[in-house]
């Protein structure tokens, strides 16, 4: 609470508040109208005087739309002939028709009108306008422009009214637009592909700005996959995901090749657990044979994790019969081997001392200090096992009882992992499976150094460059190969253009918005976001936040103001509350072997079976605005971390904000007061004289077309990274622009960003430099586990990611949970969220099940 009040008050000093609020509670938000802006008039009046774009056909013959094929009458002779024959039907009972049959018939006279339509314009090509030469004032040789703009302008207006009217007499109250449902809209199109879908001229304009009257004639949204409104984007399955069939003998190899990979791993789960029965028989005094572990009782839906090192459980693990209490095999191992070790809990301490103090002026006299942490005069608790491996209950200060032996328990079939672990190694025995250090890298061909960018500068070092090859190119077979060879060195790639391959639906955050106001009411009012400045939730408008991504926001003092939004929807169900868009997205994801969440045969996490507890690895979607230099402090920032899971990040939109001369110059007085504050604390605190920070453009040429800056680092520089990081943690700011004063992981605390001075140092002090690059729109990057990587906005920016796991980077994704484990009690990152161990198991089962369809067909 007091971090959120924090940062409000920091929000309370702005120079200029938004003015455009939000719109009511009670109104609803599901149509598009209730965000357009101006009045019916205006519309109208801008209808008007857009209608010009139409095209136009010879004045010999007038092309006419569909609903003025066939027309010989005026409209007031029809209408009077209309109403004569409904009173004539209407005097005679036995004629009178169903409204059924009437909708039916109205239908299908629009529907042959534009059969007709297209019939004709076959013919009619000849006819088209050919270059117009205007006529020349006889007195200055001239064109006179203003008659023939108005004729044309005229006859486009007669055209477009012509068509709504028709489309009124014809349909009736059926004639509305797809987009917002109205009728009485000044100007309706239908298109001539479904001869079904009708849009007006507000939502063309607004909604589909790339779109001209003629193109949605022509091909409407809808049926160009693109339709926005709010019945199309809460539906799935509108479009095709997958971009490659997978054929009978492609997908064994594929399988073939992912239960190779997995099998080392499930023989160390296997020997573990036969370890732990034979600790048990010598507990017990019997042979392992005869040793009965009887079964705790768990549903499928229940995660269950030890309480000491919090990482998942999976089967065989020891329980207190009093207390239940439960330990994972790592930790009996431990524990026996006298490794046993205290888990802390985590002390961070961010003093707030008042806007004025972020901002590089002095602290209140009301804040304190920095609180150090309390040192911890209590002696370590120790936990050991019997000589015959017997482990007591952990005493009450580690969360047990300390009264009773740990029995040991299961949550499988006794037999079921060494049955799973014969049946994957009969089937390996019974394949020839290719080495998996053959390269098919084609890098060092200067063919192929199209497909490479680079990225970094290191001496001595064949790695530079990444793999980045165009999305049309990813699908074919070659260059899966091609990518599974970087992948397997644990080397980023970027794939450029992902977009070309979708259908090109709006990512414009306003669309998005629109989606959820349906669903949910609370999107039209307060949305949570994270002030980058202070590092705390603040509450904005959701109108406001999106105003500001487009053209931003500052505080009082012209500092910008950098906001972003970390997985919104605030939802673990992307695909059910925005389904249109899981499906872009998915059908824009290169290489989907790997990265596809629901069917990526390459990809373990979709091999849980139903029913299994999945962990939530996305979609999510993140919304952040952006600057281009490189403020210091502020910054539209993700922090420097490392993912447990590889992941895939495809950038889907953008929007640029240009600071005005006056605020640039009030960003250059303020970061001269940051430098004179980091100065005073750093020799105050560490005795450190700083290095002038360098502008960010002299460290890396920023590409005007990119969004977002990376640094990807390579998995042997982590414990030089590590070790620079502890000697300068110092040197950073965290929370309330407080410096950082203890790290209990450099990486994992996700409280630490490289400026380009550090990048800088980094290199001059340990020799090692991440890969860096600039994302553009469109493009997705491939982060493997075991990469920290930390990224910063140049632009405001929508991105989507997902994560999934490889089978080429298990040993990284177990090496993380060994790790995580290490953490301290409330650590963040802690949680076995994952559950690799868990996942591996069921993809072993599941791969061999598939194997078993394939093999009748293959046969």
């Amino acid at each position: 609470m007091k971090a959120v009040a924090a940062a409000n008050d920091l929000m309370e000093g702005k120079a200029e508040s938004l003015q455009e609020s939000c719109p009511d509670k009670k109104k609803k938000l599901a149509k598009p109208t209730s965000l357009s802006s101006g009045s019916d008039i205006e519309e109208a009046e801008e209808e008007e005087s857009s209608v010009g774009s139409l095209k136009r056909v010879s004045n010999k013959k007038r092309k006419r739309s569909i609903a003025d094929e066939g027309k010989t009458k005026s409209s007031r002779e029809k209408r009077a002939a209309k109403k004569s024959k409904e009173k004539t039907n209407g005097d005679d009972g036995h004629n009178e028709k169903k409204p059924e049959e009437k909708l039916k018939k109205k239908r299908s006279s629009v529907k042959r009108r534009a059969k007709t339509k297209k019939e004709d314009k076959e013919g009619e090509q000849e006819l088209r306008l050919v270059p117009f030469i205007e006529p020349t004032d006889p007195v200055n040789g001239s064109c006179s422009h203003s008659e023939s703009d108005s004729h044309v302008k005229t006859e486009n207006f007669n055209d477009c009214r012509s068509m709504t009217r028709s489309l009124r007499a014809d349909l009736g109250e059926l004639a509305i637009c797809h987009q917002c449902f109205k009728g009485e809209r000044r100007f309706l199109f239908i298109c001539t592909f479904c001869e079904e879908k009708i849009y007006c001229f507000p939502c063309i304009k607004k909604w589909y700005p790339h779109l001209s009257h003629d193109d949605v004639i022509e091909k409407c949204p809808f049926c160009r996959g693109t339709c926005n409104c709010d019945v199309c984007l809460q539906s799935s399955g509108l479009i095709e995901t997958s971009k490659r069939k997978l054929g009978d003998h492609e997908r064994f190899h594929h399988l073939q090749y992912l239960i190779g990979s997995m099998f080392p791993f499930l023989k160390k789960l296997c020997k573990a657990q036969e370890e732990e029965i034979e600790t048990e028989a010598k507990i017990q005094g019997l042979m392992t044979s005869q040793v009965d572990v009887s079964e705790t009782l768990c549903s499928n839906e229940e995660r269950v994790f030890c309480n000491h090192c919090a990482t998942s459980i999976v089967d065989l693990h020891r329980s207190c019969p009093k207390c239940s209490y439960e330990l994972c095999l790592s930790c009996c191992q431990e524990i026996r081997g006298g490794l046993f070790s205290e888990r802390p809990e985590m002390k961070l301490n961010f003093v707030y001392r008042g806007s004025r103090y972020i901002h590089g002026e002095d602290a209140e006299p009301s804040s304190s200090s920095v609180i150090e942490d309390e040192t911890n005069d209590k002696p370590s608790i120790k936990w050991t096992a019997d000589e015959n491996g017997s482990i007591m209950c952990a005493s009450k200060e580690l969360g047990g009882c300390g009264e009773c032996v740990l029995e040991l328990k299961r949550i499988l079939p006794l037999t079921w992992m060494s049955d799973l672990e014969k049946k994957a190694e009969t089937f390996l025995a019974s394949c020839s499976i290719n080495s998996l250090t053959v390269s098919n890298c084609r890098c060092s061909d200067d063919v192929d150094m199209s497909m490479m960018r680079k990225a970094a500068s290191r001496n001595g070092s064949n790695d530079n460059n990444l793999y980045s090859p165009d999305s049309f190119d990813v699908l074919k077979q070659e260059e899966l190969l091609h990518f599974q060879d970087h992948w397997r060195k644990g080397e980023p790639v970027i794939v450029r253009n992902a977009l070309n391959n979708t259908a090109g639906l709006s990512w414009e955050p306003k669309v998005m918005w629109r989606a959820l106001c349906e669903d949910d009411a609370s999107s039209s009012s307060d949305v949570k976001a994270i002030d980058s400045l202070a590092n705390c939730e603040v509450k904005i408008k959701t109108r406001d936040f999106f105003k500001g991504y487009s053209k931003g926001r500052s505080y009082g003092n012209l500092w910008p103001e950098m906001l972003k939004l970390k997985d919104w929807p605030p939802s673990d169900k992307f695909d059910n509350l925005l389904p249109r868009h899981c499906d872009e997205f998915i059908s824009a994801l290169p290489f989907q072997e790997y990265s596809d969440p629901r069917s990526g045969v390459l990809n373990i996490a979709t091999k849980l079976p139903e029913g299994v507890l999945k962990p939530d690895l996305g979609p999510k979607t993140y919304i952040a605005y952006g600057n281009a230099d490189e403020l210091g402090r502020g910054d539209s920032v993700t922090k420097l971390h490392c993912d447990m899971s590889d992941a895939v990040n495809i950038l889907m939109h953008t929007a640029e904000v240009t600071l005005t001369k006056e605020q640039l110059s009030a960003i250059d007085a303020l970061k001269q007061k940051h430098k004179e504050q980091d100065e005073k604390e750093l020799q105050d605190h560490n005795d450190l004289e700083r290095e002038e920070i360098v502008d960010d453009e002299n460290g890396f040429l920023h590409d005007e077309t990119g969004s977002a800056l990376w640094d990807i680092f390579r998995r042997e520089d982590v414990p030089k990274l590590e070790e620079y990081l502890r000697k300068h943690c110092r040197e950073f700011r965290h929370t309330y622009c407080s410096p950082v004063t203890k790290v209990y992981h450099p990486i994992h605390d996700q409280t630490l960003f490289l400026t380009v001075e550090h990048k800088r140092k980094l290199k001059a002090e340990f020799g090692i430099e991440p890969w860096t690059f600039v994302q553009k729109l469109g493009e997705a990057v491939f982060i493997p586990a075991g990469c920290p990587h930390q990224v910063r906005n140049l632009k405001s920016c929508t991105k989507v990611a997902v994560d999934f796991v490889s089978p080429e980077n298990i040993h990284e994704c177990l090496r993380l949970t060994e790790e995580f484990r290490q953490l301290p009690k409330n650590h963040k990152a802690r949680e076995d969220k994952l559950e690799i161990k868990k996942m591996l198991i069921y993809a072993v089962e599941q791969s061999l099940k598939e194997v078993e369809t394939l093999l009748p067909d293959l046969s």
